[in-house]
């Protein structure tokens, strides 16, 4: 435990922020989840919005901090891909 007063409030901080953050990265997790399910059962309008609503969710993620922009690409394109490949069949 810290002994300075400054590192006192830092660890507040740092606690107050990780759990705001981790609600955000839940809920990112559980869109892509939620996509990807959408994909794998073949409804085309449900899947296209599942999509949508994952990219969505995981720009503001990224805009906010709470994952790298280059994390949050990666998995959009993972899906746009699949998505694409779910098209074709």
């Amino acid at each position: 435990m810290a002994n300075i007063t400054s590192q006192i409030k830092r660890n507040k901080q740092n606690e107050k922020r990780r759990i705001r953050n981790r609600v955000a990265r839940g809920s990112a997790r559980t869109a892509v989840k939620k996509a990807q399910v959408q994909l794998e059962s073949g409804q085309s309008e449900e899947t296209k919005k599942s999509v949508l609503e994952a990219i969505s969710v995981l720009d503001k993620a990224a805009q906010k901090g709470i994952i790298h922009k280059n994390n949050a690409a990666r998995r959009k394109s993972r899906l746009m891909k699949s998505l694409a490949t779910a098209k074709s069949k």
